[in-house]
């Protein structure tokens, strides 16, 4: 284990597993994933390889001998007849019979009801009359005459899904980590490895998430094929459901008037339609206006009678063709059914998940690390439905007055959610709170702005806030700043959509962000250097459209010596980077020119890393286009700069690692071959002049 497990597994021990066990357990038993990692979290929750091996076959055994399988329901039934006295696994809900006045248990793969249960079981299991818990049950078997009682009685149980959740306790094992640790032990929770994830990633991944801990949120995510859309609405937790968009209707949904039976959204704390998109489905009008009331007030109408509900609602979809096609053509809605694709329903979403920026998930994304039991971070989600979280960046920062109610409560509900997953003790400091509201000011902006190329009657709208000092913050989505000439049209940006000059690119200082047009900046070979100034630029988590001629080719050109200072150039990828460096070098010197490239860098910290190898490589590469490439170590260095003798100095945040991992095995991957397709981490880099 690393650090983080060891830390994970110190103060929740018995509530975590390590996440690739299940697959080994699962076998072919029938059996909920929240179930196994509970049996899981029981008896492997060590370090210890042994001990591992010796508690997947006991999980193993235990479901060999008491899993209740449908098809064998009978033959169970005659192993307790005979053998008086059985456990079984099953799950077992609780019913008080008022004309008997006691309480009576029924099976559910057993199929057995009727069976004597003691009040103190009750007591001590309360969600056993809520919703049913899986339990390992001790049951027993016996036949009396009298066709009043049941031959059935429940001696003892022990829950395998959380019976009880302990608020407090978790508030405060939540205050032993760290944001950074506590993000990582969420992504390791839902089945996935931080290494591969930037914070933005990570960000969107726990967005998925909010729906569970927010009461009457909708979502939207559109996006590639692959990316893991509806996984965690799948297997994730016992209070979710995923249906298919296509196999829906009214009462299935709400409420069938001929019985009054309510439907789907009056049993789950989510509701979630798979595969939404597709202009060529169809859905029923009437079910797309009662989901527009829904959405919107929280109700729905049976005949006379008005009822509320507190499902949320996720709409997740593949989209057909890339962003900037989309922007170019049409917008980021085009792809929904054409009952869907519907101003008023639109409006109704509180948020948009930008699926295109998710990968595609590979084997190596998924983690062998330790995470939550899903069942008790479901409970967690669960327990924060009944709190409101939406006024805590109020504190320090307003919205501007003319956003309107509706943008609001969807930047809110948004906010709230994160804070509830990743900030549940409420301590966040004001750069964390500035980091997650703008992050939800983005997801209903992405929603707002395709509203106003779909419908022109609504109008522009500042997404911005204010800071105490009343300094004006606007807000962005990452495609807007990408694209800006397909995301504008023609006409480009409104007034209100221009950043004031205080935060524009100067002399005197500022910050850009840098777009990602690839279509307006493709890099010449031959760099224009004219009008160089000081600047600092920044680029956003995910974004992509960026790479190292276009950050360095027109400040290094007519470089005689160049002098590149960065900590971190020893694994592997790290060297390829470099070696990307010197192609720019070589594509904007002259062929009859010769540069000097000299490399200062620490011993690498990975000890599989042949260091000196691919620098010996590196030199002999570059010898033949005329570079001379030289390094030497040094563990004591810090900084991260690019000086050249042309007069400029470029201070770089990262250094020269600021690409998120791809799969780089992949010799037909695009982003192998072109920095302009990989996504980017947050970063900054700041020009200077030195004469």
């Amino acid at each position: 284990m690393n650090r983080l497990d060891e830390k994970i597994n110190e103060h929740f021990q018995g509530l975590v597993v390590r996440k690739d066990l299940v697959k080994a357990v699962k076998g072919n038993a029938i059996v909920p994933t929240y179930v196994l990692e509970y049996l899981l979290g029981q008896y492997c929750a060590t370090s210890d390889e042994a001990e591992i091996q010796a508690g997947i076959e006991t999980v193993k055994s235990i479901l060999e001998k008491h899993y209740v399988h449908r098809r064998d329901a009978e033959l169970t039934k005659s192993n307790v007849r005979e053998s008086r006295i059985n456990k079984v696994i099953d799950k077992i809900a609780v019913t008080l019979n008022e004309k008997k006045d006691c309480y009576q248990a029924s099976f559910s793969n057993m199929g057995i009801s009727k069976v004597v249960v003691s009040s103190e079981i009750v007591k001590n299991h309360p969600k056993l009359l809520v919703s049913g818990v899986w339990c390992i049950a001790e049951l027993e078997y016996s036949y009396t005459e009298d066709r009043d009682s049941s031959p059935w009685l429940l001696n003892s149980i022990k829950p395998i899904q959380m019976s009880r959740f302990d608020m407090d306790s978790f508030l405060q094992k939540r205050s032993e980590f760290t944001s950074d640790e506590w993000i990582d032990l969420l992504i390791q929770s839902i089945g996935f490895n931080p290494e591969f994830m930037s914070r933005r990633l990570k960000l969107m991944q726990l967005t998925r998430l909010v729906p569970y801990c927010e009461r009457n949120y909708n979502l939207i995510e559109l996006g590639p094929k692959g990316t893991g859309k509806s996984h965690i609405y799948s297997e994730f937790s016992p209070h979710g459901i995923l249906i298919s968009g296509g196999e829906v209707s009214v009462p299935k949904l709400f409420v069938n008037n001929s019985n009054g039976r309510i439907g789907l959204v009056g049993f789950w704390d989510v509701v979630a339609f798979d595969e939404f998109a597709g202009r060529k489905k169809k859905a029923d009008k009437a079910l797309v206006d009662i989901m527009k009331n829904y959405m919107a007030n929280k109700t729905f109408s049976r005949g006379i009678e008005t009822l509320g509900a507190e499902a949320s609602m996720t709409f997740v979809g593949n989209t057909q063709h890339n962003v900037a096609y989309m922007l170019k053509h049409s917008d980021l809605f085009s792809e929904l059914p054409e009952q869907y694709y519907d101003s008023a329903y639109l409006d109704r979403l509180h948020g948009y998940l930008p699926g295109w920026e998710v990968p595609i998930i590979r084997g190596e994304m998924f983690s062998s690390g330790y995470g939550f039991v899903v069942d008790y971070l479901a409970e967690i989600l669960r327990a924060f439905r009944n709190q409101d979280f939406s006024a805590l960046y109020r504190e320090h920062f307003e919205l501007v007055s003319d956003i309107s109610t509706r943008d609001r409560d969807g930047v809110q509900k948004t906010f709230s959610g994160l804070m509830k997953v990743i900030y549940p003790n409420q301590v966040a400091s004001k750069d964390e709170i500035t980091e997650l509201l703008e992050y939800a000011m983005e997801n209903r902006k992405r929603v707002k702005d395709q509203l106003m190329r779909i419908d022109k009657t609504y109008e522009a709208v500042r997404f911005a806030y204010t800071d105490k000092e009343e300094k004006l913050h606007f807000v962005k989505t990452a495609e807007e700043i990408q694209y800006p000439s397909y995301y504008y049209g023609k006409e480009g940006p409104t007034e209100d959509d221009k950043e004031p000059q205080g935060e524009q690119t100067s002399e005197t200082g500022g910050s850009e962000i840098l777009s990602g047009n690839n279509e307006s900046d493709k890099e010449d070979l031959k760099p224009n250097t004219q009008n160089l100034t000081p600047q600092n630029i920044a680029i956003q988590d995910n974004q992509t459209g960026i790479s190292y001629r276009r950050l360095f080719a027109r400040y290094l050109k007519g470089s005689k010596r160049i002098e590149i200072k960065d900590p971190f150039i020893g694994s592997f990828y790290q060297c390829r980077n470099l070696m990307e460096f010197m192609e720019v070098v070589a594509a904007i010197k002259s062929d009859a020119d010769e540069v000097a490239v000299h490399l200062i860098t620490k011993h690498s910290e990975y000890q599989d890393s042949n260091q000196e190898e691919y620098f010996r490589q590196i030199e002999s590469s570059c010898s033949k286009v005329g570079i001379t490439f030289t390094y030497e170590i040094d563990d004591t260095i810090h900084d991260r700069y690019i000086k050249s003798d042309n007069g400029w100095k470029i201070v770089l945040g990262r250094g020269l690692d600021i690409f998120n991992k791809f799969d780089d095995k992949d010799a037909f991957a695009i982003e192998n071959r072109n920095q302009r397709y990989r996504k980017c981490r947050a970063f900054e880099v700041t020009y200077v002049r030195l004469s």
